[in-house]
Formats: structure tokens, C-alpha cells, sequence
């Protein structure tokens, strides 16, 4: 790997953080504004082997919050999009796209033929986030997962816990109280805010891809979800023996 363009990590982590980085294989599942940013983090640190997940196109009302969106990637699929800027981030990543939406029979597919170190979670809909966290926990894969992004403008509030510490947040509440019917109740990290979310900001939808509402957003908040899941994989990546 020509280590010239992480010369900065180095001084931080070393040579034998970025060895483990390098070696390391991540799973970022959804590329929307937390996803997206979760997944230039992790190629910029020097991640070596990645598999990015979203059957989604860039719609022009993701441009305030989304890394790949803008005017001129309207209607291109995410996944290429994305793919192009972190292989131009690290020309040597070894990275593989899938452009869908993971039922639970390929989740379990993707994650047995993966053999992942870590998997964030990025999806913002409860029924594929509950079955990617079903799945990871079965195969004791570690997981992050992001919570809700919506509704909240206060960086301050965000911060990383376990599923069981989460507070003020209407989609973890929704996600501890389906997850205790698997009788799982705690045992991996969540990205959250405890801010309370702003409910005037809620609008209702015609339930496409498992999404009955969503809060407003503004452009920073998802960015730091982001920021906060990938630090949560690279610190303990760098850490681990």
C-alpha cells in the first residue's frame, strides 16, 4: 500500500494501526447522510476492504444532508456514486457494491460470505435495521447502529452507547422494544442523540421502503452520526490485538 497519503495517520496510530486498518473488512449498510460520511471516514483512515449496501438513487432532496448528492448526481444510484469518490479517496481499496435493498435472506447471505470485523448500521427504516442487528448479534458480528438523525439540531447531544442507554429517541424506542421480543436487550453500540427531537418538524409518507414518516434535517447532525460510527469501528480496530 503506498502509505504517502496517510503519512498524518500514521504519526497517530503507527504502522501497526495502519496495518490493522488496512487488513480490517467493514460492511456499511444505507449511504444516506450517515452512511455516506460513515463510509469516507473509514477510506480515509485507511480501511483496506469495504462492502457498501443501498439500492437507493440520489433524489434532489437529499442534497442538504448526503455526501453523493448533488444537481449533477440526481437519479444516479448511490452506491456508484459512492464508490467513485472513495476510490479515488484510496485507489487501492478493495471494495465491493451492491446496489439493493437487503431482504433478510440476503443479510444472512452478505454477512456469511463477508466475514466481517465490523458492520455499521446506517439503515433509517426499523424492519431492515432490526433484521440487520438480528443478524450481525446471531453470527457475533460487531455492530454500530445509527439511531435517529431526524428532528434534532444539536451536535452536543450526540454520542455513542449501548442499545440499552439510549434515551430521547423515538426509532432506538422502537428498536429496544421489538428487539426484547428476540430477548435481546442490550450488547451493541448505538450512535444517538438525547436531544428531544422536534416533533413539528414530522411529516407522513405512503410507507415506501419501510419509511411511514420522517423527521427535518439539517445538514450537519446525520455528517456526525456519521463521524461518530465510523470513530466507534476505526478506534477499535486500531486498539484491537
Amino acid at each position: 500500500m503506498d502509505k504517502y497519503w496517510l503519512e498524518r495517520t500514521e504519526l497517530l496510530i503507527k504502522e501497526e494501526g495502519l496495518k490493522k486498518l488496512n487488513k480490517a473488512n467493514i460492511l456499511v449498510v444505507g449511504l444516506g447522510g450517515v452512511g455516506s460520511f460513515a463510509a469516507e471516514f473509514l477510506a480515509r483512515a485507511g480501511v483496506g476492504n469495504m462492502t457498501i449496501v443501498d439500492g437507493d438513487t440520489v433524489d434532489i432532496t437529499n442534497i442538504n444532508r448526503q455526501l453523493p448528492a448533488l444537481h449533477s448526481t440526481v437519479g444516479k444510484h448511490k452506491v456508484e456514486v459512492v464508490a467513485e469518490r472513495l476510490l479515488d479517496i484510496n485507489p487501492n481499496l478493495n471494495l465491493i457494491k451492491i446496489n439493493e435493498f437487503l431482504n433478510p435472506e440476503r443479510m444472512d447471505q452478505v454477512l456469511d460470505e463477508g466475514h466481517f470485523n465490523y458492520v455499521l448500521d446506517c439503515i433509517d427504516s426499523v424492519t431492515p435495521k432490526l433484521c440487520l442487528i438480528k443478524a450481525a448479534k446471531k453470527r457475533k458480528i460487531k455492530i454500530v447502529s445509527s439511531m435517529g438523525a431526524g428532528g434534532k439540531t444539536d451536535p452536543s447531544k450526540v454520542m455513542v452507547k449501548d442499545i440499552s442507554k439510549t434515551q430521547n429517541c423515538y426509532l432506538a424506542k422502537q428498536v429496544r422494544k421489538r428487539l426484547r421480543k428476540d430477548k435481546i436487550n442490550k450488547g451493541f453500540k448505538c450512535v444517538f442523540s438525547d436531544e428531544l427531537q422536534k416533533d413539528d418538524s414530522l411529516k407522513m409518507t405512503d410507507g415506501t421502503n419501510f419509511k411511514r414518516s420522517f423527521y427535518g434535517t439539517i445538514s450537519f447532525i446525520p455528517a456526525i452520526f456519521g463521524l461518530y460510527a465510523a470513530a466507534e469501528v476505526i478506534n477499535y480496530l486500531v486498539k484491537k490485538d
